[in-house]
């Protein structure tokens, strides 16, 4: 009697080890298929801006001897391009997208105020 319990458990240990590894396989390859993508980081850059379209929605702003291009996305962040000029020191946060920067605010930037010392 003891045998035939034993044989009986083998077989259902046996059983069980053969039908569940591929169902844990498969299973964590559909979990990292399910995995969000990682969002972008939110980066920042203060510069001069040298060239602005805003129907475009595109704008060149030169950041330590390098133009970086941006384009504007969302109303607010076009609006905003509107109200800046060329030669204005802006701060744009921007991430990138799809190989592109994309930005969602623009701020003119706080010009820095040089007082003169009278002799």
């Amino acid at each position: 009697m003891k045998s035939r319990w034993f044989l009986w458990l083998m077989a259902v240990l046996m059983g069980s080890a053969l039908a569940f590894p591929p169902a844990i396989i498969f299973g964590a390859e559909k979990m990292e298929e399910k995995k969000a993508p990682e969002k972008a980081k939110a980066q920042s850059a203060t510069g001069e801006l040298v060239s602005a379209d805003a129907k475009m929605g595109t704008l060149t702003v030169k950041v330590k001897q390098k133009d970086m291009a941006f384009t504007a996305e969302g109303k607010a962040a076009k609006e905003s391009l509107e109200k800046v000029k060329v030669g204005d020191t802006v701060t744009v946060s921007y991430t990138e997208k799809d190989g592109k920067m994309v930005t969602n605010s623009i701020k003119a930037a706080k010009a820095e105020k040089k007082e003169e010392k009278k002799m």
